[in-house]
């Protein structure tokens, strides 16, 4: 009887002891909605998964969700059921549709202030920070994945053709030279390139710093008008469809499709993103050579600086209060240099911070990975002006494809290069004034 007395004052004291005792808090869940597939989704899931496990108080939780476009209409229906997620990443030409929805975005510099997070937007390229801040130089968004537009060429062929293998073409004669001995000594194309309109309009222009629209590429304001039916842009296309006659320059589509035509070996010269330097590396069976994208040298201010693409990470609003600390913190590991010079080394995105870089170059990387230093080099060729920091244009993905469209007619030559970009300004202009009236800012 005392025994079972004894034993039922030692459940209740365990017990009691139970209840005061403080239990381990879960860790806050935190959605991150991405558009990253394969290999640079798993790069974003390890991203996640180490900062996940560097402290206990916050779960990033990463979803695909399809392509930039899936993502971002993703998010915004998402946000009309109040099931949005606290992260979503987005490309950089949707950066004025994200600006204008001023009640849905929680700006990156108020939510690390308000969060009490160390912060200073001088730690940032400014070719990368630049993209994506508000007239008073506030981010809005945290930079991500940045890329810029870099020259590939094939040493093998160029040896073959008797070409400087060690000297990439610097202008835009010297490519056409190349281009033109290439096809001699037997290339299916001299040159050929990816995204028509973000290197061939919006980078050309940077880096001839030449003004894109009007109202600073639009930073000042959404009554922005385009600009790219000037004189240099106009020459540019012209030359580009005299060479296509030739195959000199040879077009082969949008967005990425000219890619497996260089890693193939058909095309001696190609101009892409900057981001797919381990894929052609990868997929390619000769030597490949690196340089920065060509320039008019009778443009005086050429070359100036290129601009970035890629995506960003927008903050959505209306998440419980204890999400958006955890935010901050996630976003001040991003930037800490070891995490940053890792994603840069591993997936070919551009640092955002000058100290991942000066990590980077310290380990040596640079050294070791010839041509992976060209991006970084070419976007703080000389600090940005308002014509090269970047754009700022409302309904820019459809812009981008009105533009392609007359491209596309100038290098089939059913119109010459004026009437084909006199034609996309016209275009795009009517897309922004349909943004401008739509827009709450208005």
């Amino acid at each position: 009887m005392v025994t079972s007395a004894l034993r039922l004052l030692q459940v209740v004291a365990a017990a009691a002891v139970l209840a005061f005792t403080p239990r381990a808090q879960a860790a806050t869940d935190i959605a991150w909605w991405h558009a990253m597939s394969g290999e640079l989704g798993k790069q974003l899931e390890k991203l996640a998964a180490d900062f996940n496990a560097s402290q206990s108080d916050y779960r990033i939780v990463p979803t695909y969700k399809g392509n930039y476009t899936e993502t971002v209409t993703a998010a915004i229906f998402a946000f009309r059921s109040r099931s949005q997620p606290a992260i979503v990443q987005v490309n950089e030409v949707a950066t004025a549709t994200m600006t204008a929805a001023k009640g849905a975005i929680y700006p990156v510099f108020s939510l690390m202030r308000d969060q009490g997070e160390p912060f200073s937007l001088n730690d940032y390229l400014p070719a990368v920070s630049g993209y994506y801040t508000d007239a008073s130089g506030n981010l809005l968004s945290f930079p991500f994945n940045s890329s810029t537009p870099i020259l590939y060429y094939n040493k093998t062929m160029f040896r073959d053709a008797g070409l400087d293998p060690e000297t990439p073409p610097r202008t835009w004669p010297e490519l056409g030279a190349a281009a033109k001995r290439l096809r001699e000594r037997g290339a299916v194309c001299g040159f050929t390139t990816s995204w028509p309109s973000w290197i061939h309009v919006e980078n050309l222009s940077a880096f001839h710093n030449l003004p894109l629209a009007t109202r600073t590429n639009g930073f000042a304001g959404l009554d922005a008008a385009l600009t790219i039916n000037n004189p240099v842009v106009v020459k540019h296309v012209a030359q580009l469809a005299e060479w296509q006659q030739t195959k000199a320059f040879d077009y082969s589509g949008r967005g990425q499709a000219a890619e497996p035509r260089f890693q193939k070996g058909e095309c001696g010269i190609f101009i892409g993103s900057s981001a797919t330097r381990a894929d052609i590396k990868a997929n390619s069976k000769f030597e490949i050579g690196y340089g920065l994208m060509p320039y008019w040298p009778d443009v005086k201010d050429a070359p100036q600086n290129s601009i970035i693409g890629g995506a960003t990470l927008w903050v959505l609003r209306d998440r419980p209060r204890q999400e958006y600390k955890g935010v901050a913190r996630f976003f001040a590991y991003l930037s800490q240099p070891g995490v940053q010079a890792a994603w840069h080394q591993n997936t070919g995105y551009l640092p955002i911070t000058r100290a991942a870089y000066e990590l980077t170059r310290a380990q040596g990387f640079y050294e070791r990975n010839p041509g992976s230093a060209i991006s970084f080099e070419e976007i703080t060729l000389h600090p940005p002006t308002e014509n090269s920091k970047g754009i700022r244009l409302g309904s820019f993905v459809l812009i981008r494809g009105a533009i392609e469209d007359e491209l596309e007619q100038a290098f089939a030559g059913q119109k010459s290069a004026q009437s084909a970009l006199d034609s996309a300004v016209e275009r795009g202009n009517k897309l922004l004034r349909q943004f401008e009236r739509a827009s709450p800012e208005r």
